[in-house]
């Protein structure tokens, strides 16, 4: 190594010492002389200038030479210029690379990606074995492996969606140190703090010197990530964006997103200079503030770029009625004043207006659609009314009672429990009893882990009839055990009571911040069909909520992780690698971890404090392979030479009319002619795109059946593609007589389309929609006769009642502007399935998906059974999500290039008979729905 230059092969240079017996030798050895054809007429005045030839090679020709051989030389030894010195030290010991993977590395992933194998590829070089901690991941023992095995193990590593805990890996790292004296460290930081993590670096550098080893921290100059953070305040959704410090991104687009993936609105962010926290508020209706399922900034793909909402955060609309008439002297004593304060910083109170009478005003508010319906001090309601309310509370609405003197006085029926008539008085003049306060809530309420103050005092409250459901019906009671909060589940409903009025009459209950606690927490309830008490009771404690969609590094909503865990109903804490942000519980009433809390702030690394750390920048870790521009100019020094020796012997010049020649005799000329000619020879840069073997040729496809694929963009979706109809048309060549040439790889808006029967087209969501030109070109291919095989490959992610996957969201607008005909599952009597193959279903690599084609009419009634029911031509379209091309494909030897998912075993050659069905179904169409040939089958069957 001598600095940032490191050779693979450090021997070869060894050869170097030959370069003085080279110069000597050259020097010794004359260039050819020359050959002068013998002139019958200019003897004397031609030849004897030009018979002189020089006795040794000239001093330029032997630079030139020399200059060759040292560049062939030091090619073959495998110079790589490594700036940041990654990756290289002497001897062969091991290198331990740590790479940050958090949700804040996702950003610039792929430039992490590419030095941190660089770092691999420099230890290779060197024969030093590899230990990569990937620190984002769970805290294991880090074993060195050879490079090899270090490269396979750095693919499998991806953006997790949570903060690295990298505390937690000092353990590990240390144990690598005491087993492997002299290792090197890399860090390839992301530049943020974790989380609870404020002396990693510091501690990392402590190891590093204890053990005398090199420390190189490799991170951006100023931390990518922009995260977003969501919150309920004030009635408005406040969304706050984040960054850990100035980094350039100043301005930006967050997205509110339904739980169909289809934006609701839209709000511009900019940072003030040199701050790190922008707010932006959604002032939205109800309605659709409800409807929000998901904030996300634009073009940010990251976990902590994204903030899931779930029914906590919804806003609920609440109506108040009071039974009583409202002393208007004296306002602010009234029930719904209190009730009003309590609820507005989280829900929208309605109170009625102009109402006359107890039950206009619930009339008005069950009309106003609201979710929650307050009764403050309400007796016996009339027959109607009493109908109403019954409906709502059994449709899923909450009903929430407070007690008073017209309640304690009534026989009502919509009480969670039987009462008492009357009350109980509980430190008055002729009581002995002084005021009870609230016991701790039990386990299994509710409105567990509030702490109720030890100053609240109950003056008066209504009794519960004591009997075997009253215990489980009880959310909270005094000190004594007597019930003060009951709830029942009614229909799809709740049914809530406090055994106390609303005001201060009875307790000062209504005068504590735990009196908005509680009402929070019961209005939180609303429009849950599993709310937290089940049949006769509240919900247990230990109650679990399973994860049911997750977020990856990305951002992306996908199936949870085999190590995903499922969270208490009331977990309220940042995503961890055991709860990944997501979607936890059942659709309608689950709860939603988000990479980063309301309160969460970001923060730069600090490695002003760092002494015995080299320090580099990710844009100057660039490694640079020096063989091939060593290997080109030793290739234009030969050629040089080449053209010397001729020049000298004569052959260029002007008398021997050669094509040098005519620009004189000249060295200078010569070598400007040398290097014009190697820019001629030099290829030239090619664009990044589909093999030229795969593009479609108008010609050739016209000549050879050939299936295609649309290019999407997406290198990993576009060679799946590729490698499934190579392997499906190995199939169909082997199995039918149909021998079609290689698949194609189409660009719809400029590509021929009519030369093809079917095309296949994997949706990537991730990569734009396809031009409007495209969109009429597909559109005229189907109109025309072509079929076009749509797969979202979303069978794994897709759930029944969660709305479309963002896969199936890309298609649905993609052919929003296209007369798609009505589609239908495959039938089980669909040619489709008689093809070629009796088959039921098409799986792919996924088994779970259903395929869809153009829906065909009823069999006539009374007519003659037919063995396959078809229209009377070709499905148009064909939509699946079972990602086929994967199943189908196969690599240069055979094998299968992708495992499938399911338990059947056959589930690869069912998935090739179903594609082979499919393009002879594309090829041949409705043929065998025909009967021509049943009688002639019934009679060779002896039927």
């Amino acid at each position: 190594m001598l600095g940032p230059l490191t050779f693979a092969a450090p021997f070869a240079l060894a050869a170097l010492v030959a370069l003085p017996a080279l110069w000597f030798l050259l020097r010794v050895t004359p260039p050819r002389p020359r050959r002068i054809d013998f002139p019958p007429l200019r003897i004397a005045a031609d030849l004897a200038p030009r018979r002189e030839t020089p006795a040794r090679t000239p001093p330029w020709l032997l630079i030139l030479r020399m200059l060759a051989a040292a560049a062939l030389i030091l090619a073959v030894a495998g110079p790589v210029w490594n700036p940041a010195g990654i990756g290289a030290a002497g001897g062969r010991n091991p290198l331990i690379l740590l790479i940050d993977n958090g949700f804040s590395a996702a950003h610039d992933w792929r430039e992490r990606l590419r030095v941190a194998t660089d770092a691999v590829e420099g230890a290779a070089r060197d024969g030093r074995p590899v230990a990569i901690l990937s620190l984002a991941d769970p805290a294991a023992a880090a074993e060195a492996r050879n490079p090899a095995a270090a490269l396979e193990r750095l693919r499998a590593i991806a953006p997790r969606p949570h903060l690295a805990d990298r505390a937690a890996h000092l353990p590990a790292i240390g144990s690598v140190l005491e087993r492997m004296p002299g290792a090197g460290i890399v860090w390839i930081s992301d530049g943020v703090a974790g989380t609870g993590e404020g002396r990693f670096a510091p501690d990392l550098e402590a190891l590093a010197t204890k053990h005398g080893v090199d420390l190189a921290i490799l991170k951006t100059d100023q931390p990518t990530l922009i995260a977003i953070t969501g919150s309920e305040g004030g009635g408005r959704l406040t969304a706050r964006v984040l960054r850990a410090a100035p980094n350039g991104r100043d301005t930006g687009l967050v997205r509110a997103l339904d739980q169909k993936g289809l934006p609701l609105a839209e709000h511009d962010f900019a940072f003030a200079p040199n701050a790190t926290e922008a707010e932006i508020v959604f002032d939205l209706p109800v309605e659709l503030r409800n409807a929000i399922a998901r904030l996300e900034i634009t073009n940010e793909r990251s976990a902590g770029a994204v903030a899931l909402m779930d029914e906590r955060g919804k806003r609920r609309r609440v109506g108040l009625v009071f039974g009583g008439t409202a002393d208007q002297a004296q306002p602010l004593l009234a029930p719904t004043y209190y009730l009003a304060k309590a609820l507005t910083p989280f829900a929208d109170v309605q109170e009625p207006r102009g109402a006359k009478g107890t039950a206009e005003s619930i009339g008005q508010m069950l009309d106003s659609q609201v979710s929650v319906l307050v009764l403050a001090d309400v007796g016996a309601l009339d027959e109607q009314t009493l109908g109403r309310v019954s409906t709502f509370v059994d449709g899923g609405g909450l009903l929430l009672r407070f007690a008073g003197a017209r309640l304690a006085a009534g026989n009502d029926p919509l009480v969670p429990v039987r009462l008492r008539r009357g009350g109980r008085t509980l430190g008055g003049t002729l009581s002995w009893d002084s005021p009870k306060t609230l016991a701790p809530f039990a386990p299994e309420s509710p409105f567990a882990g509030l702490a109720p103050p030890a100053d609240i005092g109950v003056r008066r409250q209504i009794l519960a009839e004591p009997d075997g459901e009253l215990p489980s019906r009880t959310w909270a009671s005094l000190q004594d055990g007597t019930p003060i909060v009951t709830a029942e589940k009614r229909g799809q409903g709740l049914v809530v009571l406090f055994h106390v009025t609303a005001d201060t009459t009875w307790s000062n209950l209504p005068l504590s911040g735990l009196f908005i606690d509680m009402l929070r927490r019961v209005v939180g309830l609303a429009g849950s069909s599993a709310a937290p008490v089940a049949e006769g009771g509240p919900r247990p404690a230990a109650a679990v909520l399973a994860p049911r969609l997750t977020l990856d590094g990305f951002g992306a909503l996908g199936s949870p992780p085999a190590s995903a865990k499922a969270v208490s109903a009331d977990y309220g804490d940042r995503a961890t690698g055991e709860h990944p942000p997501g979607f936890y519980g059942p659709a309608d009433s689950g709860i939603a971890v988000n990479a980063l809390r309301p309160d969460d702030r970001l923060k730069a690394l600090d490695l002003a404090s760092l002494k015995n750390a080299r320090l580099g920048s990710l844009a100057g870790a660039e490694t640079l392979d020096l063989r091939a521009h060593l290997f080109t100019l030793a290739l234009m020094l030969l050629v040089l030479d080449t053209l010397a020796g001729l020049w000298l012997g004569g052959f260029l010049s002007r008398s021997t009319g050669g094509l040098l020649g005519r620009v004189g005799n000249r060295p200078a000329a010569l070598l400007l002619a040398g290097l014009a000619l190697l820019a001629l020879a030099a290829p030239l840069p090619t664009r990044a795109e589909e093999p030229a073997a795969n593009r479609p040729n108008g010609f050739e496809s016209a000549l050879v059946t050939r299936l295609a694929y649309v290019i999407t963009g997406d290198a990993a979706v576009d060679e799946a593609s590729r490698a499934g109809l190579s392997g499906l048309t190995q199939m169909l060549a082997s199995r039918t007589a149909l021998e079609p040439g290689e698949p194609a790889g189409l660009d719809p808006a400029r590509d021929e389309l009519s030369f093809y029967p079917l095309i296949y087209w994997p949706i990537a969501p991730g990569r734009p929609q396809p031009s409007e030109a495209a969109i009429r070109r597909i559109d005229a291919f189907m109109r025309n006769g072509g079929t076009v095989l749509f797969d979202t490959r979303d069978a794994l992610t897709s759930r029944p009642g969660d709305g479309p996957t963002p896969e199936a969201a890309y298609l649905r607008k993609m052919l929003a502007t296209l007369e798609v005909p009505e589609l239908e599952p495959v039938p089980i009597d669909h040619v489709l399935t008689k093809a070629f193959y009796l088959v039921e279903t098409f799986p792919g690599r996924y088994a779970t998906g259903q395929t869809w084609v153009e829906a065909l009419p009823p069999a006539a009634d009374g007519g003659e059974r037919r063995p396959a029911r078809a229209g009377d031509g070709v499905s148009p379209i064909i939509i699946t999500g079972n990602d086929l091309a994967a199943a189908w494909a196969v690599g240069r030897r055979g094998e299968a290039l992708y495992p499938v998912t399911g338990g059947d075993q056959r589930q690869r050659e069912m998935a090739f008979r179903g594609g082979v069905n499919i393009v002879m179904y594309t090829l041949t169409g409705n043929y065998k729905a025909d009967q021509v040939h049943v009688p002639a089958l019934l009679e060779r069957l002896g039927q």
